[in-house]
């Protein structure tokens, strides 16, 4: 329905005995009339792609999920663990230390020289598991200060491919009164949670286990753990319906753990390269591969650690001309992980080594 196709219907409708040539009267009256009709054309476009989840926009997606009882998730302050010295140096909250890029301000204090902080920045740029604090203002008799890990992870708001498959999964797995689907998404809806697993009955009728991971992919912190289990079903009223879980259910909150894994591989170089200079190198394209692995972890019926793909990304490296005779905590073979598991980098050695 174009401005030209819109006006030459409107053209063949009036006589040839009538002058319809550009510039006449005729033209002149119905142009603008044509312009608009191809305008609204091109507006009810818009307004069909909006209209469905495939297409919709966020504005009008975050619409959509409402009618399904889904809210939008927006960003989430990073909260980390700080410890500074001297230990019985007494701080306050609100005191303010920078790392980097990011500011941190004193919440509360956990034990003599070890505090909690939470990012000033929304979302995952204050995820840090380690650095030095710096104070924004003097702070009389601070020695130290460090990061020393990440309580719950700060995370990133829905956009609008996280969101439409959220919208999927609500109609693809109905959530209804403490079934799996019910778990999962009121789980995931909790921040810094990143993805759980679900065993119903595994102790006996009414027990249900859960198990979380962090929003960035790693085991989460014992505060996230308690946080999860005392929103769920908190631990001094098992059972009681106290939490979100149904009366009756007995729910047990767990982290998942990592399982170290050990590489040694035969590595021919590129000429200039040895093992010491690339080291770092190989080893972060292992964490990446690695990290993956954690991020299908919810999902995954197994998570299986393949020699293959380590090869592959080793090999995509520059410095790295032919690799061989790779091995996974001592053994030529794939290592499956644990369920309840995902891989960490051990050793990452040369065979014989």
């Amino acid at each position: 329905m174009t401005f030209e196709y819109i006006l030459g219907r409107m053209l063949d409708r009036v006589p040839d005995t009538v002058d319809k040539r550009e510039g006449s009267v005729i033209y002149d009256a119905l142009a603008p009339a044509a312009a608009e009709l191809a305008k609204t054309y091109m507006e009810l476009d818009v307004v069909m792609d909006e209209t469905f989840v495939d297409t919709a926009s966020l504005q009008y997606l975050i619409l959509r999920c409402k009618e399904r009882g889904i809210e939008a998730q927006g960003e989430t302050a990073a909260i980390i663990q700080g410890t500074f010295t001297p230990a019985m140096l007494e701080l306050t909250a609100g005191t303010r230390f920078n790392c980097d890029d990011i500011n941190y301000a004193i919440t509360e204090k956990i034990s003599d020289g070890v505090y909690r902080l939470q990012a000033e920045t929304l979302g995952t740029a204050g995820n840090k598991y380690s650095g030095t604090l710096l104070p924004v203002e003097t702070v009389n008799g601070l020695q130290t200060a460090e990061i020393t890990g990440v309580l719950i992870p700060g995370e990133d708001g829905d956009t609008t491919e996280t969101l439409r498959e959220k919208y999927y999964a609500s109609i693809d797995g109905e959530s209804f009164g403490g079934n799996v689907a019910d778990y999962k998404e009121k789980v995931n809806a909790i921040p810094g949670v990143g993805g759980v697993k679900v065993y119903p009955v595994w102790n006996g009728g009414g027990t249900v286990k859960l198990v979380i991971i962090a929003s960035d992919c790693t085991v989460p912190s014992e505060e996230l753990v308690q946080r999860v289990q005392t929103f769920i079903d908190p631990e001094a009223n098992h059972g009681e319906g106290l939490g979100i879980a149904p009366i009756g259910h007995t729910v047990t909150v767990t982290g998942v753990t990592a399982q170290t894994v050990n590489i040694q591989s035969n590595i021919t170089f590129i000429s200039g390269w040895s093992w010491e200079a690339a080291q770092s190198q190989i080893e972060d394209a292992i964490k990446t591969y690695f990290a993956e692995l954690a991020e299908e972890w919810e999902d995954a019926v197994a998570t299986i650690v393949r020699i293959s793909q380590i090869e592959t990304r080793l090999l995509d490296l520059p410095c790295v001309l032919d690799i061989t005779d790779t091995t996974l905590n001592g053994q030529a073979k794939n290592l499956q992980v644990d369920a309840d598991s995902i891989p960490m980098i051990g050793t990452v050695g040369e065979v014989g080594t």
